[in-house]
């Protein structure tokens, strides 16, 4: 619970207590009680303007919230990312409507960075709160407000400023502004707070927002999701599912670069107290690649291509004779320095706050592998790679051959020293096969020959040297007795049968150590990992564990945990990174690897479910 709007929250809301709104520029985490705590503008990787979930007292926020209210509800409106709060009470009945208008041609006011927030009364007489504060540029630069007399209120900072338009008068309260007002049923109230970098939207420039206006930009919005869902080809058992987790990854993606950003938070912890705390805001190469895949199976081949482009432009800017970096900013730009936040207390007081991410300079092999299998699958039911890439990507795969054996950094981006972990050279199989299946498919200048030769010794190195007999698995790197669950993905690439005897005993031994109530562990953290702390199971490996086991025939457990998983999502259908021992999120939030994980979980479990259910039908039939 937190106290009335404005004063110093008690607590912080659970970080599965939040939906998500965006306009594929950035998004804005919304909580459960009508509190937007986590705002970058005017883009992702943006300094925080409300920020609040990583500071309660100084990150700045912006509540409305219905007094006397007994309970909220929160959900989408159907199709569409449109955040839909209910404030119920006894006397009173309030809705809260939150979107921001997606940057596209169909909406005349895609190109301003705006939250829009109406609430409408729909029983009875409610009295709203409205308390809007900024903390402009990570709570660190000063702001002045100047409330407009029937408009609404103007905040100024060196780094930037925002205009909220108002259909109440607002008053200026120490750096924020606010309003009460008492509506009846039927009678609404309309806020938006927009971006004001340059400042031109003070005194006479400020308008107020009516009810026609935020009713059409609401109309506009729902009318875009609705539109872009059509797309999805996907008629399984879990649509529902799967189709917010699609609208979930679009939210992600940065429109005007088609990059895919991991998640939309940084610095919420892994471990509780902190530690672990990273920031996402910006594009791994392997979880955009992993993205394109899931998006393209649905059928939204825009994203795909959009991404390819982005790729293209990375291949094509990476210096002569070296590899692709682990993650890039969402405009393409290399150096992402990390640094820390000290100022700012931190998620419950969880630190440190970072800022930028160090692994932006680590060597992970792996990427190489999921890059070339997302490009096989775009050119074999996208379209066809030019020249041009195909030659940015045959440099690459040069710099490979000559550095795979190098030790690495590993998927997991562990700072405790470098080794030659089995998914790097497992991944580096996955990069030659690929390279190879296109070059035939397409008639591409290849040296095939060395190709066919570096990916056979990856897979001899990865069964002679990374199966540990006395463990009975594969193991995370030679020589040790870690388990890993990035290994469960060998039947996923092709690299084995799903029945394979070593396969299925590794995933017999990852279920006897790593898996908890069907919850999955990424691997097994004793410290050598060089971070401090203990984390949480990891969604996307208790998703690859479903895969795994569907694709081995356990299909009635493959269901069992699929539909388990499912209960761990939040009250909207999202996931954060992991999930703690008391089943509360960790991490940063929503992730797109889980979302992209669950979407091809559940389409490869639709297709083991129905071919089972046919052979139980035959066998029935012949009995």
């Amino acid at each position: 619970m937190k106290h009335e709007a404005g004063s110093q929250r008690s607590a912080y809301l659970p970080i599965e207590d939040h939906g998500i709104i965006g306009d594929l520029h950035t998004v804005a985490l919304v909580g459960v009680d009508g509190t937007i705590d986590w705002c970058c503008l005017p883009r992702f990787d943006a300094p925080s303007v409300f920020g609040s979930l990583l500071d309660a007292e100084h990150g700045g926020t912006f509540s409305v919230a219905v007094r006397e209210v007994e309970h909220t509800k929160q959900l989408y409106m159907p199709d569409s990312n449109v955040l839909l709060t209910r404030f119920l009470a006894q006397q009173s009945v309030a809705e809260l409507y939150d979107f921001m208008v997606p940057d596209h041609e169909s909406c005349p006011a895609a190109g301003i960075r705006q939250i829009v927030r109406q609430v409408r009364v729909l029983r009875g007489r409610a009295t709203v709160d409205v308390y809007c504060r900024p903390a402009f540029d990570y709570a660190r630069a000063p702001h002045e407000v100047t409330v407009v007399e029937g408009a609404g209120a103007v905040f100024a900072s060196s780094a930037g400023g925002l205009a909220l338009r108002s259909s109440v008068p607002l008053r200026a309260d120490d750096g924020a502004a606010r309003a009460t007002v008492t509506l009846d049923a039927g009678q609404s109230l309309e806020l938006a707070v927009q971006w004001d970098g340059d400042g031109t939207l003070g005194g006479d420039a400020l308008r107020p927002i009516g009810c026609v206006e935020a009713t059409r930009l609401l109309y506009d919005t729902l009318r875009y999701w609705d539109g872009w869902l059509r797309h999805s080809h996907y008629q399984g058992r879990y649509r529902e599912m799967v189709e917010r987790s699609a609208l979930a990854l679009k939210l992600l993606v940065y429109q005007p670069t088609g990059a895919l950003v991991a998640a939309a938070t940084t610095s919420l912890p892994e471990s509780p107290g902190g530690g672990r705390n990273w920031d996402y805001r910006y594009t791994w190469i392997r979880d955009a690649a992993f993205t394109l895949y899931a998006l393209m199976r649905l059928g939204f081949t825009e994203e795909a291509a959009a991404f390819v482009d982005w790729l293209h432009q990375r291949c094509a800017d990476a210096p002569p004779g070296t590899g692709l970096q682990v993650l890039y900013g969402i405009d393409g730009r290399p150096d992402l320095p990390e640094t820390v936040l000290g100022h700012l207390s931190g998620y419950c007081g969880a630190r440190p706050v970072r800022i930028g991410n160090a692994a932006a300079q680590q060597v992970q092999l792996d990427i190489h592998g999921e890059l070339m299998d997302s490009v096989y699958l775009y050119n074999k039911h996208g379209e066809p790679i030019s020249y041009e890439l195909w030659e940015a990507l045959a440099r690459q795969l040069e710099w490979l051959e000559k550095h795979w054996e190098d030790p690495d950094d590993g998927i997991w981006e562990t700072r405790g020293g470098r080794q030659r972990f089995t998914y790097s050279a497992l991944m580096t199989w996955v990069a030659f096969e690929r390279a190879i299946r296109i070059a035939r498919h397409r008639g591409m200048p290849a040296p095939i020959e060395r190709w066919r030769d570096t990916a056979a010794a990856a897979y001899r190195y990865v069964q002679e040297h990374c199966y540990a007999p006395d463990l009975g698995a594969y193991c995370q790197y030679p020589d040790s007795s870690v388990l890993d669950a990035s290994l469960l993905v060998m039947p996923l690439v092709k690299f084995t049968g799903p029945k394979d005897p070593r396969f299925l005993s590794t995933v017999r031994r990852i279920s006897d150590e790593l898996v908890s109530d069907s919850l999955v562990h990424r691997y097994q953290s004793d410290g050598s990992d060089g971070l401090s702390g203990q984390e949480g199971t990891f969604n996307l490996c208790s998703f690859w564990y479903v895969e795994a086991l569907a694709r081995a025939g356990r299909v009635g457990e493959a269901r069992y945990i699929f539909e388990k998983m499912i209960s761990h999502a939040n009250h909207v259908g999202l996931y954060a990174e992991e999930i703690g021992p008391a089943g509360e999120a960790l991490g940063n939030f929503p992730q797109a690897f889980t979302h992209l994980a669950l979407i091809s979980a559940a389409t490869n479990l639709d297709r083991a479910v129905s071919a089972h259910r046919g052979v139980a039908a035959r066998n029935w039939d012949t009995g």
